[in-house]
């Protein structure tokens, strides 16, 4: 039998089981915030199970073990002479904020519908096959919207349009824009709001998620003359002449991204800039051995490789790509310049010129 390390085996039984304790939490969190409970601690204050029993409607009994993981996880804390259990304003930040900039709820919810994605995904591995994005887990596509958003609110129109070369200024006096893989159109919407002047056209080969959008859209009030969403995919979408291009945590997950950025390249006017955002990613495999790196390469395996393997030529550049491969990337697709404009750490921001 092998020798082994008694400390070293101790210490990763532990990690595992923080690991098992956080996988068997995904499904607890998501109950959390679809019945509200996040919110009525944040405004009504701590609760025993039977005071939140009475506050909400819901079973004492269901409530009684839910708070009490909760506290065992350091969501919630618990104090011992009252029995109340009361969401602190970190925690707040994270689970019932969905303004803040920690918020947290859509990765939760994204790591849920993996389990759901996990049959079609082990098929791929056998087959080499990709999952469609329409065929992916429930409302992976709500869940994904969700967890990308918060970035969007705090850093898009803060730092990320305003680190790129002359473009915020012809966005105030009037720029055509497209955001290509919008989603649910959040990032088109935040541009929308902080550039009245500019027009702005949303791209997403999912028709779900347009149909999201336009209903983001009219809830807003935006003219829909001043912003739509088309489906299209990044290699056929025709509207030419555009100021920018934008493509958020999308260009990885086309099957073809070479493709995408020499049809963007179509596109643009000849002082254009496309802005690509991706998954904040070092060049070096081992570098992205960390906490972040492990969320995406875990997202990356069950959700953009086989979404882009299903598509054409199935390129599969992953969710940790890395500045230098998607640098080389767009260039091949026709750029002449790319550099690193902005980054935070869960992104990296590219802006590249003809």
């Amino acid at each position: 039998m092998q020798t082994f390390d008694e400390n070293k085996l101790n210490a990763f039984v532990g990690q595992v089981l923080g690991d098992l304790g956080g996988a068997y939490s995904a499904a607890l969190v998501r109950i959390g915030d679809q019945l509200g409970l996040y919110r009525e601690l944040q405004t009504g204050g701590p609760a025993t199970s039977t005071e939140l029993a009475k506050r909400t409607g819901y079973s004492e009994r269901y409530l009684r073990e839910w708070l009490a993981h909760h506290a065992a996880s350091n969501y919630l804390d618990y104090d011992r002479s009252t029995k109340r259990f009361r969401l602190p304003p970190e925690q707040a930040m994270v689970f019932a904020d969905e303004d803040s900039p920690v918020y947290m709820i859509g990765g939760f919810e994204n790591a849920y519908s993996t389990f759901e994605n996990e049959p079609k995904v082990r098929e791929g591995f056998r087959t080499g096959e990709g999952v469609a994005w329409g065929d992916q887990a429930h409302c992976m596509f709500c869940a994904v919207a969700k967890f990308f958003r918060p970035g969007y609110v705090h850093n898009l129109v803060q730092s990320w349009l305003p680190a790129l070369d002359g473009v915020v200024e012809k966005l105030e006096r009037g720029a055509k824009v497209a955001d290509l893989g919008c989603g649910h159109g959040h990032s088109t919407l935040l541009m929308a709001a902080a550039f009245p002047n500019s027009t702005f056209i949303g791209y997403d080969f999912h028709g779900g998620s347009i149909d999201a959008a336009n209903a983001h859209r009219d809830e807003q009030g935006v003219d829909s003359g001043r912003v739509r969403f088309e489906q299209a995919t990044a290699g056929d979408f025709e509207e030419g002449d555009f100021d920018l291009v934008t493509c958020f945590d999308a260009l990885h997950d086309m099957g073809d991204p070479v493709g995408t950025a020499a049809h963007v390249v179509e596109q643009l006017k000849p002082d254009g800039t496309w802005m690509v955002v991706e998954p904040m990613a070092a060049d070096e495999l081992s570098d992205n051995f960390n906490p972040v790196g492990r969320l995406f390469y875990a997202a990356s395996t069950s959700i953009c490789v086989p979404t882009a393997l299903a598509q054409q030529t199935g390129f599969a550049l992953g969710a940790q790509a890395g500045e230098r491969k998607l640098t080389e990337v767009i260039k091949d697709g026709g750029f002449s310049s790319v550099r690193r404009a902005s980054e935070t750490p869960f992104n990296i921001v590219l802006e590249a010129r003809l």
